[in-house]
């Protein structure tokens, strides 16, 4: 099985997308216009494997196109070019809905697996193999590309936590060295923003990052992906950090052609 799957991947990571579906990721996702020509030649394939072994279903009355599945598929494999992975490995399941979820209703039944939502949501991800996004606020975030905020982002981050295993969410790095210097720095700025919402002082990192160390890591990785030149210039070592772990620099990549 896994030479199977070893061999259907390199089949597809050498397959280009059709030009119709280059013209969906130039119109819409500001992060594909921005990435260097290195990236953005890797990243085609990325999304052709990606769309081959996970399944998008539309929920609330959303029919899933190809500009949705595009957009998400995309974003979600720019976390991915610049490190080892496994094409998120623990998800199956992608399940979009118009808006944010209805609160305190029973969202989908997917693969036997039935999520409660306790609260209006734009995004959930379970590590039980499934994940859930609002189309509308992904279309919010693309309109505003450089706020900090992107769900999609977000939630393939907490993909990435997931995969350690750890109750903590929080990925770790393979060498002992790099991981003790990953560690400090995320507790030590994890602690700084968690004293700084208890007094009730705004941050650049959002707050919702001081829910736990789960949800920081994956508020600043939007600030990483989004607005890379605040994040570097108010926390330096937490850029550092995590331009190590995703093995890329998005401060040293060329502005958008369309938003100059």
């Amino acid at each position: 099985m896994f030479g199977l799957t070893k061999r259907r991947r390199q089949r597809l990571l050498a397959t280009p997308l059709p030009a119709a579906s280059l013209s969906i990721l130039k119109r819409r996702v500001p992060l594909y216009r921005r990435l260097p020509p290195t990236e953005r030649e890797k990243l085609p394939g990325l999304v052709q494997v990606f769309l081959a072994e996970k399944r998008f279903e539309g929920c609330g009355g959303l029919a899933i196109t190809e500009e949705i599945s595009l957009t998400i598929a995309s974003q979600a494999c720019v976390l991915l070019l610049g490190r080892r992975h496994d094409f998120y490995p623990l998800l199956r399941s992608i399940l979009v809905y118009p808006a944010g979820f209805v609160t305190n209703e029973e969202l989908e039944e997917v693969e036997g697996i039935v999520g409660v939502d306790d609260g209006e949501r734009t995004g959930e991800s379970w590590a039980q193999g499934a994940m859930v996004l609002s189309w509308q606020d992904i279309l919010d975030d693309l309109a505003a590309p450089g706020d900090g905020w992107n769900v999609v982002l977000h939630e393939f981050a907490h993909q990435l936590g997931d995969e350690t295993g750890d109750d903590d969410g929080v990925p770790t790095l393979s060498e002992p060295a790099a991981q003790a210097r990953w560690a400090e720095v995320l507790d030590r700025e994890f602690a700084a923003l968690v004293r700084a919402s208890e007094r009730g002082r705004r941050t650049m990192v959002d707050d919702y990052g001081a829910d736990s160390p789960a949800e920081f890591f994956a508020v600043v990785t939007e600030h990483f992906f989004t607005e890379p030149a605040r994040l570097k210039i108010r926390h330096p070592d937490l850029y550092a950090q995590y331009r190590i772990f995703y093995g890329l620099d998005p401060l040293s990549w060329p502005a958008d052609p369309l938003r100059p």
